[in-house]
């Protein structure tokens, strides 16, 4: 079956970096665009970074533009987002999520499949 898993979240001081991964399984990455999404608590999900196919696009919320950099690496079935300048609101738990449009999307309905998250808690 379909699996992502995230990892590399954890508690960091403001200022600080972080590189989260999602290693997946059950489906061949290269045809799928991925994406990040946050939740903190009593808000909603909401859309962090998404890359393309083979990684020529990429898409950024405007809160995390110019901090926030995702990459993936087809052949290791991994997505990544490194992080950093990390700021208190930047605490929340961290999905990945799988699409196979061939677009980049902002919306987390049109990703197919998702992650159980990785949370990443940033201190003042």
């Amino acid at each position: 079956q379909v699996q992502l898993v995230e990892s590399g979240g954890g508690l960091v001081q403001a200022g600080a970096s972080l590189r989260l991964f999602c290693v997946v399984s059950g489906l061949t990455t290269r045809n799928y665009a991925m994406g990040w999404f946050r939740q903190a608590p009593g808000k909603e999900r909401e859309f962090v970074a998404a890359i393309s196919r083979r990684g020529l696009n990429t898409l950024y919320a405007d809160s995390v533009k110019g901090r926030f950099t995702i990459s993936r690496d087809n052949a290791k079935n991994t997505v990544y987002l490194e992080m950093n300048s990390l700021k208190p609101e930047d605490t929340a738990v961290y999905y990945c999520a799988a699409d196979r449009t061939s677009k980049v999307e902002d919306t987390s309905n049109t990703y197919d499949y998702w992650g159980q998250g990785t949370q990443v808690t940033v201190s003042s």
